[in-house]
């Protein structure tokens, strides 16, 4: 087996989200069978004469890298204190969407916010705080989100039906409307008969030094 062949075995294991098929392997490596077979159990036996903190073993049918065994007290404090973490409050604005919009797809969810979701929804999906539940019948089959068990025991309630309004968290129209005044510009209005002389008429009375005030126009049409 050459290096290249070895290091894209180990390469394909380590993106790999669950266990991969030793025939795949071969596949792609294009390596015979049984000489990938050799390679992987040497890698194993490799890693385990190293000492790593992970092994190489082979599960359902297919081979994975995890976790030596020997540090599984290592493992479970760092999740523990992974799963202990406060939620962001981004996530807690995000699992509130999908708790009272499920089932829901990440589009959705970014449409609402107007930011990406994608780490936030991970982030929950991780905690168990939400799952997927189904897909979207339209284009594309979206997944859709949901609450989990583990989400309605955080926030000690029974059901989703034991949620608060939505409507206690939004506010009444007049508080709208006021808002919305508030906040629009209004144009300031200029009644010109009470401004008095325009500009060209100050100018046209005003007194020139040495010569009388211009007297105001007359209209010919008044017989007075």
């Amino acid at each position: 087996m050459t290096d290249e062949a070895r290091r894209a075995v180990e390469a394909i294991l380590m993106v790999a989200d669950r266990p991969v098929d030793p025939h795949l392997l071969a596949q792609v490596t294009e390596t015979p069978p049984a000489e990938m077979e050799a390679l992987l159990a040497e890698l194993g036996q490799a890693y385990e004469a190293d000492e790593r903190g992970f092994v190489l073993v082979k599960v359902a049918g297919g081979y994975r890298f995890q976790s030596h065994p020997d540090l599984t007290a290592y493992v479970e404090r760092f999740v523990l204190e992974g799963q202990h973490a406060r939620l962001s409050s981004a996530a807690l604005e995000t699992m509130a969407i999908i708790a009272y919009k499920q089932p829901i797809s990440r589009m959705q969810i970014a449409s609402i916010r107007g930011v990406n979701v994608d780490g936030v929804v991970r982030t929950l999906e991780q905690r168990g705080y939400i799952t997927e539940v189904s897909r979207d019948p339209g284009p594309g089959q979206a997944v859709l989100f949901g609450t989990t068990e583990l989400f309605l025991e955080r926030i000690g309630v029974n059901s989703l039906d034991d949620l608060p309004p939505i409507a206690d968290f939004v506010p009444g129209a007049d508080v709208v409307e006021a808002l919305e005044h508030g906040l629009r510009v209004e144009p300031v209005g200029v009644d010109l008969a009470d401004e008095g002389p325009s500009a060209a008429e100050g100018e046209a009375n005003a007194a020139v030094p040495g010569e009388a005030p211009v007297a105001p126009l007359i209209d010919l049409d008044d017989p007075d």
